[in-house]
């Protein structure tokens, strides 16, 4: 499992004086990039393979507040891989200074070619460094029936 320490800023804190939602959103961001540098997939490997990653959600649960003047801890786990590597999924847990879990995420995303605007799958060899990586207790093999699992379309005005 992967972590991250956060220092709570003034500007992470909404109107209550307690982390913002957007602030775990943000955290749970650095996290993944941070994650993923480590792992070979830096700025520039996706500048050359031309790809990015997208979200397509982050189911986020509460369960206590933080605050500032207080670190906290954001955990990460593969939980999902298809076999071409296109889609992926994460879990975050959030911890206070205490061990304590706050908060925890359920992530979806993919990988999408930054020339066609399409999702695409992994290189083998972004796809081999993907593989090597530690996965979590439950993970599973994704299809693309997994990243429709909760059947949400789009509806024009």
């Amino acid at each position: 499992m992967y972590f991250k320490d956060f220092e709570i800023r003034w500007s992470d804190v909404d109107a209550n004086r307690h982390l913002a939602n957007s602030a775990y959103i943000n955290f749970m961001s650095h996290t993944r990039m941070a994650f993923l540098i480590e792992q070979g997939f830096d700025h520039k490997t996706m500048a050359t393979h031309e790809i990015g990653p997208v979200v397509f959600y982050e189911h986020v649960y509460y369960f206590k507040e933080a605050f500032p003047g207080k670190p906290i801890k954001v955990s990460l786990e593969i939980m999902g891989l298809s076999e071409d590597g296109k889609f992926f999924e994460f879990h975050h847990n959030f911890y206070n200074h205490k061990g304590e879990n706050i908060a925890r995420c359920e992530m979806m995303g993919a990988w999408i070619d930054l020339k066609t605007r399409k999702l695409t799958g992994l290189t083998e060899e972004l796809l081999n460094r993907f593989s090597e990586i530690e996965k979590g207790e439950h993970f599973k093999v994704l299809t693309k029936e997994d990243s429709r699992r909760f059947l949400k379309i789009p509806k024009n005005l």
